[in-house]
């Protein structure tokens, strides 16, 4: 129990901090709401600080992999990795759900009325469900730890502001998010049935037993691989990968927009994660697969990234624009994982480093872009989300999401105006940004591997999704401001000037620094790089964990 308690640590953290912030939300004090605020910052920072000392002295560095008796949890580099990001990342999307307003009840986005306390205790408990698939050794774990991370964002959808537009976006997402967990546990069940295993380690001897197919891939029977497209297709939902992303066009414009970021980042590094460690083990405890899973990896990929990008170039609302953004990464990333298992050579991890690099590089730029978001107004009379309703008065935590809305602001706003700008020059690749770098590994990752057809795919979907960032900038510099006149009922604050957007202006500079940081400063994306590199070694020999061993030999 005390080898289980010093693995989990950060979970129980975040856990009895959700439960102290439940327990706050049942008091309608306005000071009490934006007490849990600072509460679920400091548990963030708190277990970002410890993550990265106990990564730094531990048998990790060693290369070692970190098991509890019961071999439910396994830790190796890649799941340090994968909290230390989360936890940084669960830092800025909490400060941009910062309760700013006087009532302490949501910011110039959101309004989750007397629920600050719940909602923050749900965005907790989303980011621990993430750690428990970056620790699980055991099949049953990680569907608790997808459904974990991804519940309690059905929640934060709904409540995320009092328009019809956010609970028909919750509920959407809920039934959609049930189908995704019936396709995981119908993959789960076969490949159970199929091996009488839960422990993913185990099954990846398992797998590797049966080797003898191409490339001295593991020979998988029918209903193991219909096992792995069933779970590939359920990890695809969270992923919003094609063609299961319909649903992040409707649900990213309905959500607030501190939600929808956390909509872009968290859900999907939770299905990447269990991606990879179920390509692992399908790989027979290596990256070389079955040939039909590279297949499926590449065809998923051209399909997403084509998809998002093409429909990206079609919407005027921007969440919307962002949503189908957030598809073509998607697809961005599954070059890196085709890459990763079209490798027929031993440890080669080159594919896996370059996702690792990337999810960090997008973590960061999309929380700058959500944030300049929030800290502009909507303007009134305009169709869609943005516009004045019925009375002449404004929806509740309605901010910028047209087109409209940021016309002429770049110039109004110049300091929001640039931060949107290199934001969206990162999400396009463009030199002197961590998007850059991020491109940059991944089509060297799939070069490697000749996977030429899909380096040309992947450029010139680099260039189309370029027409939409840009217009976003332009809107911001180069359009005037809309003339039109705010009914005194409606007329909003300048919100760049409240005092309660500094934690939302925080996260943004610190988004935009970590942005610059990784894309200028050679130390700093070397040191990134290095990071990934090492948390890409996922294949621990099993001669380092005698626990294990001597499990299997009984």
């Amino acid at each position: 129990m005390d080898s289980l308690v010093r693995l989990l640590w950060p979970e129980m953290v975040l856990t009895v901090a959700a439960c102290v912030l439940f327990l706050l939300g049942v008091s309608r004090r306005a000071a009490v709401r934006r007490l849990t605020a600072v509460l679920a910052v400091l548990t963030l920072a708190g277990v970002f600080v410890g993550l990265l000392a106990s990564g730094a002295g531990g048998a990790l560095m060693s290369g070692q992999a970190v098991s509890d008796p019961w071999h439910s949890v396994r830790i190796v580099e890649f799941g340090y990795y994968i909290k230390i990001l989360v936890a940084g990342v669960g830092i800025l999307l909490a400060l941009l759900a910062w309760p700013g307003n006087r009532q302490a009840t949501g910011n110039s986005a959101m309004d989750v009325g007397q629920d600050t306390g719940e909602f923050f205790g749900l965005m907790l408990l989303s980011l621990m469900g993430v750690f428990l698939v970056a620790s699980s050794n055991d099949m049953i774990l990680m569907f608790l730890g997808i459904e974990l991370a991804s519940i309690p964002t059905y929640i934060m959808v709904a409540i995320s502001r009092p328009l019809a537009v956010a609970q028909e976006a919750g509920v959407k997402y809920f039934f959609l998010g049930a189908m995704a967990a019936a396709l995981m546990l119908f993959g789960f069940s076969y490949l159970y049935g199929t091996t009488g295993l839960t422990d993913l380690h185990r099954i990846s001897q398992v797998f590797a037993a049966s080797a003898g197919g191409v490339g001295n891939a593991p020979v998988l029977s029918a209903w193991q691989v219909l096992a792995v497209v069933m779970l590939m297709m359920g990890f695809a939902f969270k992923m919003a990968v094609v063609p299961l992303h319909f649903y992040a066009g409707d649900v990213y414009q309905g959500a607030a927009t501190p939600v929808t970021a956390l909509l872009s980042f968290v859900p999907k590094i939770s299905g990447f994660v269990a991606m990879i460690k179920i390509l692992y083990v399908v790989g027979g405890g290596s990256w070389v697969v079955p040939e039909f899973v590279t297949q499926i990896l590449i065809v998923l990929s051209v399909l997403t990234m084509s998809v998002g990008n093409v429909l990206g170039l079609l919407q005027f609302n921007i969440k919307r624009v962002f949503a189908y953004s957030s598809i073509a990464h998607s697809g961005y990333m599954l070059v890196g994982l085709a890459a990763l298992t079209s490798s027929r050579m031993a440890g080669s991890d080159e594919g896996l480093s370059a996702v690792l690099f990337y999810l960090a590089g997008y973590g960061i730029m999309n929380v700058a872009a959500f944030g300049v978001l929030m800290l502009l107004p909507a303007q009134p009379g305009i169709a869609g989300m943005g516009g004045v309703g019925a009375g002449g008065k404004m929806p509740p935590a309605t901010s910028a999401e047209t087109f409209e809305d940021i016309a002429g602001q770049g110039r109004k706003h110049v300091a929001l105006g640039l931060a949107m700008a290199v934001a969206c020059f990162s999400l396009i690749g463009l030199p002197l940004t961590v998007g850059f770098f991020g491109k940059l590994y991944l089509i060297r990752a799939a070069l490697n591997q000749g996977l030429i057809a899909l380096v040309v795919i992947t450029v010139i979907n680099a260039a189309v999704s370029a027409a939409y960032y840009l217009r976003i900038v332009s809107s911001m510099f180069l359009r005037s401001e809309p003339q039109t006149q705010w009914p005194q009922a409606a007329k909003p604050a300048d919100e760049c000037e409240c005092k309660g957007t500094f934690p939302i202006r925080l996260a943004v500079g610190l988004s935009v620094f970590g942005v610059l940081l990784f894309g200028l400063v050679v130390p700093a994306i070397e040191m990134l790089s290095t990071q990934s590199r090492a948390a890409a070694r996922v294949d621990i020999p099993t001669s380092v964990e005698p626990s294990t061993a001597s499990a299997l030999a009984r």
